[in-house]
């Protein structure tokens, strides 16, 4: 696959801007970063719209639940269709998501390579994800990557405000001890680069998912669509 790359002017970037020079501090995203669930995800949101009534294709699904905290969801769900039915759709999307992990879930293509890369670089790494610690031990789990970032887990359930508000964000930079502008972020969604720019970290688009590249785009962010090219757009070949 072949790297699109889209990158604003450096003078356009400011202090936000993730250069090679001075990050100290990977935030990877969990859903559609490391583990390939997007894809699960989606599926299931298109199937209980269809059962509870609110009609949704996959592309309004993207739009509109793709990289937020499952309590900005539920707000959605609850506001469109009532507090009874988006009850219901969490404990329905939670039984159908995990069924469908354990039967098949993927690490994203490439991120292992991209980690073993980023750990001969002796760059530190750690997860700020929308999800609940408890579906993150699941997927990650399934995966093989949860040992690699035991200890450095951090979810939007630990802050006020999930994406994009920078909360989660500079709540992981704070624990960790690495001050945001040294901090960079890797996502896959447009409320997950939102947060990354309001926090003023530099962020990694990754395009090789479910979210348009065009979506991801903006100041501050290098869009790519290969995970094995993470370690050189951040350090350098």
């Amino acid at each position: 696959m072949d790297t699109r790359i889209a990158q604003v002017p450096e003078p356009a970037l400011g202090r936000s801007a993730a250069r090679r020079d001075v990050v100290e501090l990977i935030l990877f995203d969990c859903d559609g970063v490391l583990v390939d669930s997007e894809p699960i995800a989606v599926r299931t949101h298109v199937a209980l719209g269809a059962e509870y009534g609110w009609p949704l294709s996959e592309a309004e699904v993207i739009e509109e639940f793709v990289g937020r905290s499952t309590a900005s969801i539920g707000e959605k769900i609850r506001g469109r269709l009532g507090a009874a039915v988006a009850e219901a759709w969490d404990e329905r999307f939670r039984e159908l998501h995990r069924e469908a992990v354990d039967a098949a879930l993927p690490a994203v293509d490439g991120i292992v390579e991209a980690l073993d890369a980023l750990d001969e670089r002796g760059l530190p790494y750690c997860v700020a994800s929308s999800g609940s610690h408890e579906k993150m031990r699941h997927t990650l789990g399934r995966t093989g990557l949860y040992e690699r970032f035991a200890g450095r887990i951090f979810s939007a359930t630990e802050v006020a405000r999930g994406k994009p508000a920078p909360d989660l964000f500079l709540h992981a930079a704070q624990r960790l001890g690495v001050a945001p502008v040294r901090c960079a972020v890797v996502e896959d969604s447009a409320p997950g680069v939102q947060a990354a720019r309001a926090a003023g970290m530099g962020s990694f688009g990754y395009a090789g998912g479910v979210t348009p590249a065009a979506r991801l785009a903006g100041p501050g962010t290098v869009v790519f669509d290969d995970m094995r090219a993470l370690p050189s757009l951040l350090t350098g070949p």
